[in-house]
């Protein structure tokens, strides 16, 4: 009998621990797919399309806008990448990996490329954690080196 108790109390266990995690892969696909549809409309230049993929006052951190946080609108965020495509007209972005962390978060590993119009070429390994929630991107913390070798 006690045998019993012990196959069952397992068996339940086990069965939680999968519907646990499967609800966890569920989210875990969707947030995958959603940055992988971000680097799509990125490498597409749909800059407007990108932006509704944000909240309206989403928050980034950015070594381009200096230390802190910014709070920047959709437009803001149009107006920023069209101006860096019009720098670098053939600007692409390669995912190297995707990382799940709990249910909001998606840390990726990418790279950026592209030429300027006096045809100089920059490669820039970047990392960005991503905070989604309501199928919105509530957060955008980018990382990489901004390090300048004239200064």
């Amino acid at each position: 009998m006690k045998i019993i108790q012990i196959l069952i109390t397992a068996l339940f266990i086990s069965v939680i621990t999968i519907a646990c995690n499967n609800c966890d892969s569920k989210d875990n696909s969707t947030n995958e797919q959603f940055v992988k549809k971000y680097f799509q409309l990125f490498n597409q230049h749909q800059w407007k399309a990108l932006s509704e993929l944000y909240v309206e006052n989403a928050e980034f951190k950015d070594p381009s806008f200096g230390i802190g946080i910014v709070k920047q609108s959709r437009q803001e965020f149009v107006r920023k990448y069209s101006e860096l495509n019009q720098m670098f007209p053939d600007l692409k972005d390669e995912i190297k990996t995707i990382y799940i962390s709990g249910n909001n978060n998606v840390i990726v590993e990418f790279v950026s490329t592209g030429t300027a119009l006096d045809n100089s070429k920059f490669e820039l390994p970047i990392c960005t954690i991503f905070t989604i929630e309501n199928g919105k991107i509530i957060k955008d913390f980018t990382y990489y080196d901004n390090f300048d070798e004239t200064k």
